[in-house]
């Protein structure tokens, strides 16, 4: 499980050291040792992008304070192995100087930003030290002008430690931002890593030897897909139906059958237990899946571990009904879609609920429930939402669907990047919701069982499914199955073929952060939720074979 940490947290872990480098007489060391490893993964990249490290041009655009020092440190290390560096300086005034100073030592170029006017060079690779930990907000010109220019000419970026214009604690992306392909981090992950990952690419921590932090309320975690592979349920010799989950499903109508065909094969896909269906679209999920059980009503569906209620099941009386009904069960309840749309017209229906619920909005959605949030904050909006039910009393986690899922359950926060938003299609939230479910009974099944006191934590299982989910949606935009050979296929007869012949699960882990740097796909192609569906259990099998 990656972890990433607050900025107090993370000046704190950093004072020792920097104490011990003053009392040294080489204030310094620390600051060095960090841009060796800039420059370090700054060449890698040019051996990437150009072939070779030699001959070609960096430009390093420096702004007050020691993340410009960091850059003018790894700028001199890149101009000892061969590189031309360009230093742009933003305020020569307070420049670090004697980061300064060493880059003049190694032959770099150094520019005040007025004495470019309109023209800037454009280098093979560009060093963002504009701002650090202590960034807030949007650059500011001229540094704006210059990082717009460069991204539009294709120039990557490689940002250190974090991008300019990304705030640390909330990752909150300002218009005017630093676009990296690469960001270089010292010792510890930062909040914004995890929740702003999108614009900071790849990223690498350099071991400054800093000392493992505590781990606190604000510390944001994110699964490694090979953790997910470990912890997905495959069943065991002494397993049955009844073991390993049963989860049941009201959603669709005779409006909606779509949502109930999906929903319930995508639980039926992601486990081996049992699926229950309640609603007015038995037909069309028999004709999809024959293995789920049917029922007329809530009332009449038989023992399940886990609900799932809401996709296109309406918004009426009937509807709401179902949900107080389904609530007053006790058994740990997802509410999605249509679900969610009646607890926000109705509040007091949360009161029925007498076991942990997981409600998995949208941000349209959670503005309803919340009645406007601050968007430009959305770990602090999900927390003050999630801290706002547990003080009804109601035991509530939160998923907040988007590119970078976030899981909140008021003591931890989860993210998970889906690595691309293939997944942005109509239907695919229901898939979400089928998997989750089966997942959800899954773990009530096995605490039933073992340990019927404890807590069930929704919130791992819910960044499980959403890391399945995003692994699904990449492997039905690219066409392929990552086992070699491989095809994969679903309600539809749909086959997507492999043509890599790779290692079972070799680009997992990189597609989604996981360390190591990922391989070249192609550009993939739209899905819809039904290829999604299809891409499922080859999804389950990529992530059980990553390493």
């Amino acid at each position: 499980m990656r972890r990433a940490h607050p900025v107090e947290v993370i000046r704190a872990a950093e004072a020792p050291l920097l104490a011990a480098a003053e009392t040294s007489g080489d204030p310094d060391v620390v600051m060095r040792r960090a841009a060796a490893g800039v420059a370090h993964h700054t060449a890698a990249l040019l051996r990437e992008r150009t072939g070779g490290v030699y001959g070609r041009a960096v430009e390093l655009l420096v702004g007050a304070g020691d993340n410009g020092g960091d850059a003018l440190y790894a700028g001199a290390v890149l101009r000892a192995r061969g590189c031309r560096v360009d230093a742009v300086l933003l305020d020569p005034d307070r420049v670090h100087s004697r980061g300064l100073a060493a880059l003049r030592r190694a032959g770099g170029r150094i520019h005040r930003v007025e004495d470019l006017g309109s023209r800037v060079p454009v280098p093979d690779v560009a060093i963002d030290g504009v701002v650090g930990l202590g960034g807030r907000g949007s650059l500011r010109a001229p540094a704006d002008r210059i990082v717009t220019g460069l991204a539009e000419a294709g120039v990557p970026w490689v940002a250190v430690d974090l991008p300019s214009g990304v705030d640390a604690d909330t990752g909150t992306v300002h218009d005017a931002h630093v676009p990296a392909t690469l960001t270089v981090t010292f010792g510890l992950l930062r909040r914004a890593h995890l929740l702003a990952s999108p614009v900071c690419g790849r990223v690498e921590v350099v071991d400054i030897g800093l000392s493992d932090p505590p781990i606190g309320p604000e510390t944001v975690y994110a699964p490694y897909p090979a953790d997910v592979g470990r912890r997905w349920p495959v069943p065991g010799p002494a397993d049955d139906k009844y073991t390993q989950g049963v989860v049941a499903i009201r959603a669709g109508s005779e409006r909606f059958p779509g949502a109930a065909v999906l929903c319930t094969s995508a639980a039926v896909a992601a486990s081996s237990g049992m699926v229950r269906y309640v609603g007015s679209g038995a037909d069309p999920v028999l004709a999809a899946r024959p293995e789920v059980v049917c029922h007329p009503s809530v009332a009449e569906a038989g023992k399940a571990q886990a609900w799932v209620v809401g996709p296109g099941a309406g918004t009426g009386a009937e509807a709401i009904a179902d949900i107080d009904a389904v609530l007053a069960r006790g058994r740990p309840t997802l509410l999605d879609a249509d679900a969610l749309t009646c607890v926000a017209s109705h509040p007091v229906l949360l009161r029925s609920a007498t076991a942990p619920v997981l409600l998995t909005p949208h941000g349209g959605e959670f503005d309803r429930l919340t009645g406007g949030w601050d968007r430009a904050d959305r770990p602090g909006a999900l927390r003050r939402y999630v801290a706002g039910l547990r003080e009804r009393g109601i035991e509530a986690t939160v998923l907040l669907k988007g590119r970078v899922t976030l899981i909140d359950d008021g003591e931890t926060t989860y993210s998970v990047d889906a690595g691309s938003s293939w997944a942005a299609t109509a239907g695919s939230g229901d898939v979400l919701s089928g998997i989750t479910g089966a997942l959800m009974a899954h773990v009530a099944a096995v605490r039933d069982s073992a340990a019927p006191d404890t807590q069930l934590n929704l919130a791992r299982a819910a960044a499980d499914a959403v890391t399945l989910h995003g692994e699904a949606a990449r492997l039905a935009a690219h066409r392929r199955d990552p086992r070699p050979g491989g095809s994969h296929a679903g309600p539809g007869g749909g086959r997507v073929a492999n043509h890599t012949g790779e290692r079972p699960g070799a680009d997992v882990d990189a597609a989604h952060g996981g360390g190591g740097r990922p391989r070249a796909e192609g550009p993939g192609a739209p899905i819809g939720a039904s290829d999604l569906l299809a891409a499922v259990p080859a999804a389950v099998a990529a992530l059980r074979s990553s390493r």
